[in-house]
This record gives C-alpha cells, sequence and structure tokens, in this order.
C-alpha cells in the first residue's frame, strides 16, 4: 500500500527539497518511469521495492549520464579551465583572504587620490603645470587597459600569481615616482602603478567572487567600498601632511611597507581552488592590442583636444579615426576568438549592460571631482594641504557609512535596486551644489557638496559591481567584473582627462586675459614676475593684491563650471537604472558545469510539470541564464518578481 506520505499530486505546489546546493525541484515535476512508475516513483504492482528502487536508481543514472552528454554538447565553447570542486570556505579563512585583498584594494586606491594635495607642489617644483593632468590620467589610462586583461587571464590560468605580480609591479612603478627628477619619469612611474594597480583592483573583487555567494558577498562589497571612502579622504590627507612635512615624495615611500603586507598576505592567506583545464587556452592578444588602442585614442582626444592641439585639427581627427578604426576591429576579432577579453555576449546581458553604462557615468561624475577638488580648495581658499584633505572628510563619513550598511541591508533582505537609484540621483544633485561655488563662498559648501557626493557613491558603486557578478557563473566572474570595472575606469579617466584638458586651457586664458586686462587698466602697476605654469598654493598666498584675486578668481571660474556640465550624466544614469532588472540574489556558489547540467536536468521535468505548477520555471531571463529557484529562495526575503538567477548560468554565444 502506497504510504499518504509519499502521494503527492502533480498539480500540488508542494516540492521536495534537493541537496545542499542543487535545484528545489517540483514533486510534480518528477520524471515518468518507462516502467509504469508512478510521477512520485512509487512503484506498480507486481514489482518489489528493492527491485524497483534498483530500477529507478538505474534510470536516475541513465538521466544522469544523458545530462553529462547533453551537458558536454552544449559547453563545446565555453572555456575548458574550469575550478576544482572544493569545499567551502571557513568564515575565519575568508577573513584572512579579505585582509590581503583589502590591503591591495587600499593602495590602488589611495593612490589615486593621494597626489590630490600634493599635485601643486609636485608640478611647481618640477615646472609642469601644463602636463599636471597626466600624473593623474596615465595612472588611470594605465589600470584602465589592464583590467580586462587581469579578469580574462585570472580566468583562463588563476589570479593568486597574477595578484602577486601585480602588486610587484605597482611597487617597481613607485620607485620610479620616487626618484623622479622631471614630469617625464614621474608620469612614466604613474603608467608602471597603474598596469599593477588595475590588477589589484580586478583580482581582489574577483577573487572574493570566488569563494562568496552573491547573497551574502554584499557585506564584503560594502567594507570594500568604505575601505575605498577611507582611502579617498586619506589619500588628500595623507599627501598634504607629507608635502608640508617630510616632503611629496613620501607620497609613494609609504606603498613599499603596504605591498610588502599585501605581498605576503596574498601568499599566505590565498587559498582559491586551482585551475585544471585540458588544452592550453588561447589569450586573445590581438583584442588585448586593440583595447589598448581604443583607450588610449579616447584619452588623448580627450586631453589634447583643445588644448595641446585645436578641435578638428589632423593629430585630432586622425586620433578619433584611428579610435574609431579600432573600435570595429575589436568587435570583429571578439565575435571570433575562442577566449575573447571582452566576449560579446556579455553586452547581451540586461543586468551587465545597465549597470556598467551607469558605472560610466559614475566615474566620469566622481573622479572628475575628486581629482581637482583639492588643489581647488587650496588655491581659492588659501588653506594648506593638509586642511584641504581634512576637508573631505565629510564625503568619506557619508561614502563609509552608506557602503558598508548598504551592502549589509542588501544581504540580509537580498533587494538592492533602490540604493543605485537613490545614489546616482544624489552625484546628480551634489555636481550641481558644487557648480554654484564662488571664489568669496565659505568653506562649509564645498563641504556639504562632497558629502552629499559620498552618500551617493556609497550606495551605488559597489551594488552595481554585486549585481553584475550576480549574473555570471565563477568561472566568468573575473572577465564579467574586469569589463565592468574597465567602462567605468574609462568614464573616471574620461572625466579626469576631460575636466583636467579643459580646466587647464581655461585656466591659463583666464590668467592671460586677466593679467592683460589688470595692465591696461593700471598702467603704472608693477606685475611680478610669474610664471601660470608654475604656480603653487605658497606662490599665489604670497601674491600682492590684485594679483592674488586675479588668480583665485580665474581658478574658481576655469573649474566650478565644468561641474554643472557632467551633472546631466548622472540624471541619464538614473533613467537607465529604472529598467535594471530587481534579479534575486543566487545564495550559493555555483560553477559553470554544475548549471549546465541542471539546465538539462530542469527541462526534462520541465517538459511534464502543469503549466501552474512551478512558476519560477517560466518565462525567460533577462540574463539568458538559466532560470531556476535556489534552495533558499523559498524562505529568504529576495524579490522573486523576477527569475532567480544562478551564478551557474553562462548565457549562449
Amino acid at each position: 500500500m502506497r504510504s499518504a506520505s509519499s502521494s503527492t499530486h502533480p498539480n500540488s505546489s508542494s516540492t521536495r527539497r534537493a541537496p545542499s546546493g542543487s535545484t528545489t525541484i517540483p514533486s510534480g515535476s518528477s520524471s515518468r518511469c518507462s516502467r509504469d512508475c508512478d510521477e512520485d516513483m512509487t512503484p506498480p504492482r507486481g514489482h518489489g521495492v528493492g527491485e524497483d528502487r534498483d530500477h529507478c536508481a538505474e534510470r536516475t543514472d541513465e538521466g544522469r549520464m544523458r545530462a553529462e552528454s547533453q551537458d558536454m554538447t552544449q559547453t563545446a565553447e565555453a572555456p575548458e579551465n574550469h575550478s576544482n570542486d572544493a569545499a567551502p570556505m571557513t568564515t575565519s579563512a575568508i577573513i584572512l583572504l579579505f585582509v590581503g585583498l583589502m590591503i591591495a584594494m587600499f593602495m590602488f586606491s589611495l593612490n589615486q587620490t593621494v597626489l590630490a594635495t600634493a599635485l601643486p607642489t609636485i608640478v611647481g617644483e618640477l615646472d609642469g603645470v601644463d602636463q599636471m593632468l597626466w600624473v593623474s590620467t596615465a595612472f588611470m589610462l594605465a589600470s584602465t587597459i589592464m583590467m580586462p586583461i587581469y579578469g580574462k587571464v585570472g580566468d583562463l590560468f588563476g589570479r593568486k600569481p597574477l595578484f602577486m605580480f601585480a602588486i610587484s609591479c605597482f611597487l617597481a612603478g613607485s620607485v620610479f615616482a620616487l626618484l623622479a627628477q622631471d614630469m617625464s619619469l614621474l608620469i612614466f612611474g604613474r603608467v608602471l602603478q597603474g598596469i599593477g594597480g588595475g590588477g589589484m583592483m580586478i583580482l581582489s573583487q574577483s577573487i572574493i567572487a570566488s569563494v562568496v555567494p552573491p547573497r551574502e558577498r554584499g557585506k564584503y562589497m560594502g567594507i570594500m567600498g568604505s575601505a575605498f571612502a577611507v582611502s579617498s579622504v586619506a589619500g588628500p590627507l595623507i599627501g598634504g601632511w607629507l608635502t608640508e612635512g617630510p616632503g611629496w615624495r613620501w607620497a609613494f615611500a609609504i606603498n613599499f611597507p603596504l605591498g610588502i603586507i599585501a605581498l605576503i598576505a596574498a601568499a599566505v592567506f590565498l587559498k582559491i581552488p586551482k585551475q585544471t583545464h585540458g588544452p592550453r587556452p588561447k589569450i586573445d592578444v590581438g583584442g588585448m592590442a586593440l583595447i589598448s588602442v581604443i583607450t588610449s585614442c579616447i584619452v588623448l582626444v580627450s586631453a589634447w583636444g583643445g588644448h595641446d592641439y585645436a578641435w578638428g585639427s589632423w593629430q585630432i581627427n586622425g586620433l578619433i579615426v584611428l579610435g574609431a578604426l579600432a573600435i570595429i576591429a575589436f568587435v570583429i576579432v571578439e565575435a571570433k576568438v575562442s577566449e575573447p577579453v571582452i566576449p560579446l555576449w556579455l553586452f547581451k546581458n540586461r543586468d551587465f549592460l545597465l549597470a556598467t553604462i551607469a558605472g560610466l557615468f559614475i566615474g566620469v561624475s566622481m573622479f572628475g571631482v575628486l581629482s581637482y577638488m583639492p588643489t581647488y580648495l587650496q588655491m581659492v581658499h588659501g588653506i594648506d594641504a593638509t586642511v584641504a584633505g581634512l576637508m573631505m572628510v565629510p564625503m568619506m563619513g557619508t561614502m563609509l557609512i552608506s557602503s558598508t550598511l548598504t551592502g549589509f541591508v542588501v544581504a540580509r533582505t537580498g533587494k538592492y535596486k533602490r540604493y543605485p537609484l537613490t545614489g546616482i540621483l544624489l552625484i546628480g544633485v551634489s555636481l550641481i551644489l558644487l557648480s554654484t561655488l564662488k571664489a568669496d563662498s565659505p568653506v562649509w559648501e564645498p563641504m556639504v557638496g562632497l558629502a552629499l557626493l559620498g552618500l551617493g557613491l556609497g550606495l551605488s558603486m559597489q551594488i552595481l559591481v554585486l549585481v553584475v557578478q550576480n549574473a555570471f557563473p565563477v568561472e566568468m566572474v573575473g572577465t564579467a567584473t574586469a569589463s565592468n570595472n574597465y567602462f567605468r575606469q574609462v568614464g573616471a579617466t574620461l572625466g579626469m582627462a576631460f575636466i583636467g584638458s579643459v580646466f587647464t586651457q581655461r585656466l591659463l586664458e583666464n590668467i592671460e586675459s586677466g593679467i592683460r586686462s589688470l595692465a591696461a587698466s593700471n598702467p603704472n602697476l608693477e606685475l611680478p614676475q610669474i610664471s601660470s605654469t608654475g604656480l603653487t598654493p605658497q606662490i599665489v598666498g604670497d601674491l600682492p593684491e590684485p594679483i592674488h584675486a586675479l588668480i583665485i578668481n580665474a581658478y574658481n571660474d576655469a573649474l566650478v563650471p565644468l561641474f554643472l556640465w557632467v551633472a546631466p550624466l548622472a540624471f541619464l544614469g538614473f533613467v537607465i537604472l529604472l529598467f535594471l532588472p530587481n534579479t534575486p540574489l543566487a545564495s550559493t556558489l555555483k560553477s559553470q558545469d554544475a548549471a549546465a547540467r541542471e539546465h538539462v536536468v530542469t527541462h526534462e521535468h520541465a517538459a511534464e510539470v502543469p503549466v501552474d505548477a512551478d512558476s519560477s520555471l517560466q518565462g525567460p531571463s533577462d540574463s539568458l541564464a538559466v532560470p531556476l529557484t535556489t534552495k533558499d529562495s523559498t524562505d529568504d526575503d529576495t524579490d522573486d518578481s523576477q527569475p532567480a538567477r544562478q551564478p551557474g548560468s553562462r548565457p549562449a554565444h
């Protein structure tokens, strides 16, 4: 006699729990046995219980073999390197690993801002105000180019040795910058720092994504965001203190103890599954070369246009044409190679596409402000470098608190869409406020604008990275994360290059026209011999009136209006994020192979599931991923209005 507990009607909404880490399969979707077994595999008459169990086990084995066979066919074009299955890392092991990653992230983000307050003094000593933008832009350009390369190579060959190489390269660049006696060597050192820094940034995020599921990853991403907040303010503060004390060269010397600690942490604590693969994967050398050309053309057009060369000149037009041809060639190459550095099918994923566009706009806004605000505060308000760094503290505080709290809330609730929407809107409002500053504005006004900017960045930046990582399997998370960060860094580089180029041009024009007007109106006025390319805060502070007023007004009028030019990008990003799917965050880590097998098994079962048996198996997925329901999805707080996206799925390409 059949036990009541073993019988389930096909249309029943009850489910059977699969083993941990597998999908939850509705009882009504069980496979029908060819020997007249009931839908819940209850033995028919004439078969003993033991015999039928053996028989059903055979059928299960056959189904598994069939699934594996189909999986091999479906993934024939996928990368052949996969992470070995390994027991989940303990919390203590993850924390130790996280320490090393945080140090590397801190070094990278610190060196994006540490020279902000020291830059006026550096370019004044090295007589290179006209090359000021390249000190920051060279670092960002190099790191941007390297990000997708590190992401792809790390996915193919493993991340630990690559991570340690990136730290070593960063330290080598610090040596050249430390010893620089002219702008050329300083910029070269910054390029080497950028080459290493790109890997430190991307591999830190990729490594934590390979050991922590998306649902729990929000906490770690939030803390990473808070580390960026601390470094964004600690950088100008440390740079200002060093500039006024032992000297600006110590801004590079402090990298060595941090770098050694990061190397030791990576060597000792970094324990991730080893990569195994069949035939040696082919590296997309052509794609890497083309992406370097594209990025360089974008930055050079932004930096040189209207400054070194006139818009419409053959140099600028040639760069535009070269960049366009490189983009066309890049698309052709990436469509043909087996392991593209930025797979084109990533853009079929709505989560990736929308989060990436919004991230690019955030990058333009953020770094356009961070790169030049400390210099503005020193020149216009006549404060020293240390105080200028302290005036960035409101931004650090709001970004640190909002990023950390948002990460923990997302990990608890699984809901995230409202946070980047609110954040990018606040970024736009802060840019408008900053664009209203005057040379005689009280110092609290820029601090309010910066605090609002930090709040917006904390709510949006790391959550958008988490959204992208949630859409792809562990084997592809490095490539997806690197591609997303690449476009955000392109935005950051564009922001620094555009604002730096226009600011420098407007500043020189304002100073020259102001001096001419002053000389014409006061023929007997004795003008001091000053070089517009050798101004430092100290020199400006010692200038007599009315020259002093002329210089600070020139600075204010050259920089502040540019923030209003950038503000529409933030509001456009808000509109784009309105269409972001509120996809539930996966609660487990899954490999590409496991997801492919689940895809086959689920479709076998789905053939016999009534239309209303399990709504989680209905409807297409926005990211082309397999719409599966995780084991924990029935009792968590995720929004199930969208199909659950498992990180183990891979779009067809």
